[in-house]
């Protein structure tokens, strides 16, 4: 018996009992469909954190206070031991440091950063709550990546000067503007007036925040009119290259230990956040976070296979005299066996074909909020392991079948 013959007497037997081979190859569908998409969720997530991250500049770093330092040994309990140095907020001296040359050669440009939260804009019977007005350098806008997408950015002659000119985000924009082009239009901030320059390139919402809703304008400006001339709320420092990075953050931290009077370098008054070593590290977080999901939903792969052994059991017990038959007129064990692992492969690729569709499908509608990105290792590898698991677990019972004696399956009612 050759193989076509096999192939046809496996699909005749499958068709045979419809309902029963749809049921078991919709066990392999959700298995694979589930593989594949929540592999692509978890890649489409990490997707969007890295382009999050990527946002703030690949050679960029993030100085922030933190008032749980400030120097001081620790002691075997994980407490402060030793002389302890009073905490310092971080200052415009602390930025203007940074900008030595000798000291800091790695560090491209620097950034003072203050910034005011729900500032309430106003223009003509128009208002809105900017969720962040932040006054800086113009440095900043290539430090955190944020380009101009209408306009202009304002210069250092405006912060030398201390103008109240903004650059705003889209949100800000729609929200006060509208369909009015805002560039050269007075905009009232807890009634201060400004005047629009520029509007940012939509960066898009990150989860519940909208990265548009946002407003720049020069540092002295801000101080000036609406924060005061306390501390910074962070200071953002660019690196030469995302290869310098690193070497930035050592020049930085020995430069603001020394300022901060820090004497135990794990326990400083302030954060420095690396963008390049965080996206790393949530690469590695969302990949095990990828596989870990692939592996659950690989368990409904599992209770397909053993679905198919369970049909495909009961499938030789009511086909005994069929087998009895065929064995008594010269069929050949291998044909027996070929036609069972036959039909317990074909109910198994064709409920990982079905899966891959359904999957393909899902992808193309968001999921929380998450663009799923379909990964092409996952379908090949779920649709192999479907028909792997159709030929081990479809091995048990066409080795039984195949091993009927013909007396005993004549007699079988």
């Amino acid at each position: 018996m050759n193989q076509i013959e096999i192939l046809r007497f496996a699909l005749r037997g499958l068709l045979a009992n419809k309902l029963r081979s749809a049921l078991t190859t919709l066990g392999i569908l959700i298995g694979v469909a589930a593989v594949i998409m929540l592999v692509a969720i978890g890649e489409g997530s990490s997707r969007s954190i890295q382009q999050n991250i990527q946002r703030l500049g690949a050679n960029t770093l993030t100085i922030s206070p933190s008032f749980s330092g400030g120097g001081g040994q620790r002691g075997p309990s994980g407490g402060n031991t030793g002389p302890r140095t009073q905490a310092r907020q971080l200052s415009l001296a602390d930025a203007r440091a940074l900008t030595d040359k000798t000291l800091a050669p790695s560090v491209k440009s620097v950034s003072p950063v203050v910034t005011v939260s729900a500032a309430q804009a106003v223009y003509g019977a128009a208002s809105h709550p900017i969720a962040q007005l932040v006054g800086t350098y113009p440095s900043y806008f290539e430090a955190v990546n944020k380009p101009v997408a209408k306009g202009a950015y304002f210069y250092n002659d405006d912060v030398l000067a201390a103008r109240k000119v903004m650059v705003i985000g889209q949100t800000v924009a729609d929200e006060l503007f509208g369909a009015t082009d805002p560039i050269g239009r007075q905009v009232s901030v807890k009634g201060v007036p400004f005047t629009v320059v520029g509007v940012l390139k939509a960066a898009g919402s990150s989860g519940a925040q909208d990265a548009d809703d946002v407003a720049v304008a020069p540092l002295p400006a801000v101080q000036q009119s609406l924060s005061g001339f306390g501390s910074l709320n962070q200071i953002v420092v660019q690196a030469t290259g995302a290869e310098t990075t690193s070497a930035a953050q050592a020049e930085v931290t020995a430069i603001l230990n020394q300022r901060h009077g820090i004497t135990n370098p794990h326990n400083p008054d302030y954060r420095l956040l690396n963008q390049a070593t965080l996206q790393e590290t949530v690469s590695e977080a969302t990949g095990t976070f990828t596989v870990l999901l692939a592996a659950v939903a690989a368990i409904s792969l599992l209770v397909g296979g053993i679905g198919i052994t369970n049909i495909m059991l009961v499938t030789v017990t009511e086909r005994t005299r069929e087998i009895g038959i065929r064995k008594a007129l010269g069929a050949p064990r291998s044909a027996i066996l070929g036609q069972f692992l036959m039909e317990a492969t074909l109910l198994s690729l064709v409920g990982g074909l079905s899966g891959v569709l359904v999957a393909f499908a899902g992808t193309r509608f968001s999921i929380a909020g998450i663009e799923p990105v379909l990964v092409p290792s996952s379908v090949v590898l779920a649709l192999g392991v479907s028909v792997g698991i159709g030929l081990f677990f479809g091995g048990y019972p066409a080795n039984r079948a195949a091993k009927l004696r013909p007396i005993e399956a004549l007699r079988h009612e």
